[in-house]
């Protein structure tokens, strides 16, 4: 598939016709192979498609700029929204996914990613996952907000998080609901990262919501 974005595709052990997909974005400074390593069973019935953010950012690459945490360039972000969705719709039709089935995953910057995406596209995804993000202010004061009530959300995030707040995930799982959307929130006594039990969480969300 052409696109602007560096990814990897790796396809389900039974690669029937239409099956479900993931969609991951990493974190800042990450690439494309860093949530490959927490997906578990899901790469054995999932199409999975990890992108690479399309800005380097030592030591990897960043998906969007931002002036600080929190507070995402808004040009280079939409833009990058604009280019990540497209990249979805195409790969739906591309590789002949269950267009019923489609999920979406990310920590950090990923994580923010994936919430706007849910935003934009509405019920076209099917879950999202949420890792240690937030919502920028200008998606929820700014951007369209399609129906997501057939959409479900899991929004997890460690308890002593100093790089992105707790609270803004609160802000998150609030405005989703506000929304229609359906939520699952889960906090972890760790920092910014992925604890085994989050993890553990994470997976059966995405297994669940694909059977």
């Amino acid at each position: 598939m052409q696109s602007l974005y560096t990814f990897k595709h790796i396809e389900p052990k039974n690669n029937i016709e239409q099956s479900p997909a993931i969609f991951l974005f990493h974190g800042l400074g990450s690439d494309e192979e860093d949530l490959l390593q927490i997906i578990g069973e899901i790469k054995e019935v999932c199409h999975v498609f990890s992108l690479r953010g399309p800005i380097s950012h030592d030591p990897g690459y960043a998906f969007y700029t931002f002036v600080e945490e929190g507070k995402p360039i808004q040009p280079v972000f939409d833009k990058v929204i604009a280019v990540t969705r497209d990249f979805i719709l195409q790969a739906i039709k591309e590789y002949q996914l269950d267009p019923t089935k489609i999920c979406i995953a990310g920590f950090n910057q990923g994580a923010v990613i994936a919430q706007t995406l849910c935003i934009v596209m509405g019920n076209q995804i099917k879950a999202c996952a949420s890792m240690s993000g937030f919502l920028p202010d200008f998606v929820k004061e700014q951007y369209h907000k399609n129906k997501m009530d057939e959409t479900k959300v899991f929004i997890s995030h460690g308890e002593y998080d100093y790089d992105f707040p707790i609270m803004w995930s609160e802000k998150s799982k609030e405005f989703f609901e506000q929304h229609g959307a359906k939520v699952v929130y889960k906090t972890y006594p760790v920092g910014h990262g992925v604890s085994p039990e989050n993890m553990r969480d994470f997976v059966h969300f995405i297994m669940e919501e694909i059977k």
